[in-house]
């Protein structure tokens, strides 16, 4: 199955101001793109263009890196464009996946600053998640376009923390993204969603 740029599920300043704009043209029109044709190549030349994105993202993790760096951008930003919202963030979670919380990870405010600790000491591009494995609930954290799937894990909730994603709003300050982005931009309905499809 081909590799296809999804359209925003909302306007390119919708998330303002937390994320602006010209982030989103940037991130979505230019960094997403390039992994949706790069990986169309890739997969095409490794026989792979009919076979789904997760797996072609699983098959390739540590025996073709350049396929797997493509393929696993492009499911993560599939997601992370859902995993934001205008007017999302908060603690106010849809109650099956709020408990969850509680119960495995001590509640929100720990959670929150376990993901946000986590983003913080990904050193250099990568991504924070809330992730489900075994049942249970983890933080983790991956380097470049490594995801919770080579893991055994599903994964939740992501954020991406490559500078393409935060330098034009925050340049450096890397904490102040991770924390504008749980606290104002978090989509809780769609990591609730992926949460009851998995469990």
């Amino acid at each position: 199955m081909a590799f296809e740029l999804p359209d925003l599920p909302y306007a390119y300043d919708a998330l303002q101001p937390y994320m602006s704009k010209e982030t989103l043209e940037f991130h979505h029109d230019k960094h997403h793109l390039a992994y949706v044709t790069n990986g169309n190549k890739l997969a095409a030349d490794a026989g792979m263009s009919e076979t789904p994105l997760e797996e072609v993202v699983k098959a390739s993790h540590g025996s073709n890196a350049g396929l797997f760096n493509n393929a696993g951008q492009h499911y993560n930003h599939i997601h992370f464009w859902k995993w934001m919202k205008p007017g999302g963030g908060g603690s106010s979670l849809p109650a099956s996946l709020e408990s969850k919380i509680t119960a495995d990870l001590g509640g929100f405010a720990a959670f929150r600053d376990a993901f946000i600790q986590a983003g913080m000491t990904q050193f250099g591009s990568g991504w924070c998640w809330l992730a489900l494995k075994d049942g249970k609930l983890e933080i983790m954290k991956t380097p470049n376009g490594e995801n919770p799937l080579v893991h055994g894990a599903t994964p939740l909730l992501g954020c991406d923390v490559w500078e393409h994603s935060y330098y034009i709003d925050y340049r450096n300050a890397r904490p102040k993204y991770l924390e504008a982005w749980i606290d104002n931009l978090a989509n809780w309905d769609y990591a609730a969603e992926l949460f009851e499809a998995a469990s």
